[in-house]
This record gives structure tokens, C-alpha cells and sequence, in this order.
């Protein structure tokens, strides 16, 4: 078993029986500043709202900051998959990496700021996916029809969409579409609050996508 806590923004901080994850921390948003005591700190890219990781990691903790391979740290396999934060190959806004990660026998894929489509070289790579983490907000990342497709494709047990506006963001992110403009385009969707527990067996029968407060 996982337990997924919600930290706002792309950031999830993800503990499980031997080790603790945190995903995309981050600064200067106007949200509070996550923070958590992780073994390993997962940074899709070098930006100040995805890789700041401040109070997120314990002392000595592993941070990979737009890693591509693959490694085992804290006994945590992981996998950086690159690929862009725009639509033109990076030359807009950079490269991007996805991480597909397993903890107590959970598949979980983070996609950070991915901004683009992808390819079915990239889909069939993931394999099994039971918690897919996917920005929806548009604008800076892909937007909720892209995201929608993108979830389809892949076909994870849940769907947890991030990276959308909120009440609480700066005026830096006005521009982003907000949940209920992805939800919209989704059959399945229970709202979870904060956290949630995810037990390998035990994922819903048909993708969800599980809305996080």
C-alpha cells in the first residue's frame, strides 16, 4: 500500500513502507510551500514551481532534477522518460521528464509539465500504469482535451490531474484551465480529498480519475 497526499500544484508526496517520494516541489506560486521529510525528491525539470525542493527531503535525500534512465534509490525503481515542456521540441520552454516509478507494488507515473502529445513509442514504454499523475491547466503544459486523450491511451486504474488553476494560485497561472474543465470530459470522477490510499488489487475497475483537494 501507497498513500498519496496532495501538496498542491504538480507536487504529491507519496510514502510508502520503506520510502517516501515527493513529486515537482515548488516556490513562488502563492501557494504555501510543500513540505515533507521525502528519501527522494522526483524534479521533472529545473523550474522554481517544480523543483524547489525547501523543506521536502530529509537530510542526504536522493533529488534527480530532470533525470532520464533508470536508477534504484531508497529501493525505489525509477525511470526518467524525456520529453518537452512545449510543443515545439523544447524550444519554447525546455525539456521535461516523465517519471514512471514503483513503490510496494504500485506503478505510479508522474508527467510533469509535459507539453505535448505523445508518441506510441512513449505509451507502449509505460506498460502498466495503476496511478497516473497528468497536468490538465493548458497553456504551460497540455490542456484538459490533450490530457483527456492522453489518459485514454494509457488506460491507468486512476487519474489525478494537476497543474490547474486554483483559488490560491498567483497571477501567473490566471491563463490555466481549471479541474472541472477536465472532468468535464471524463466518465468516472470521485473528489478524495487531501490523500488517498492505493492498494495494489484493489484499483477501481474502470479509469477514475480521482480529483484531489
Amino acid at each position: 500500500m501507497v498513500k498519496i497526499r496532495y501538496l498542491g500544484h504538480a507536487c504529491f508526496q507519496i510514502v510508502g513502507s520503506n520510502a517516501e517520494v515527493v513529486t515537482d516541489p515548488f516556490t513562488g506560486i502563492g501557494l504555501p510551500d510543500p513540505e515533507a521529510e521525502a528519501d527522494l525528491v522526483l524534479c521533472s525539470h529545473g523550474h522554481r514551481d517544480h523543483s524547489h525542493v525547501g523543506k521536502t527531503a530529509k537530510p542526504g535525500a536522493e533529488v534527480l532534477v530532470g533525470f532520464v534512465g533508470e536508477r534504484t534509490i531508497a529501493g525505489v525503481k525509477v525511470r526518467g522518460i524525456p520529453s518537452y515542456h512545449d510543443d515545439d521540441e523544447g524550444g519554447m520552454r525546455g525539456k521535461n521528464s516523465i517519471y514512471l516509478f514503483e513503490m510496494d507494488g504500485t506503478r505510479l507515473c508522474h508527467m510533469g509539465d509535459l507539453g505535448h502529445e505523445l508518441g506510441e513509442d512513449v505509451l507502449n514504454s509505460l506498460g502498466g500504469v495503476d496511478v497516473l499523475f497528468i497536468p490538465v491547466g493548458g497553456f504551460y503544459t497540455i490542456g484538459p482535451e490533450t490530457a483527456s486523450e492522453v489518459a485514454d491511451r494509457i488506460s491507468p486504474g486512476m487519474v489525478i490531474p494537476m497543474h490547474y488553476r486554483t483559488p490560491g494560485h498567483g497571477t501567473g497561472f490566471s491563463r490555466l484551465s481549471t479541474v472541472e474543465d477536465f472532468t468535464s470530459l471524463r466518465d468516472q470522477v470521485e473528489r478524495v480529498g487531501r490523500e488517498i490510499e492505493v492498494r495494489p488489487g484493489e484499483l477501481p475497475g474502470s479509469v477514475t480519475t480521482m480529483v484531489m483537494e
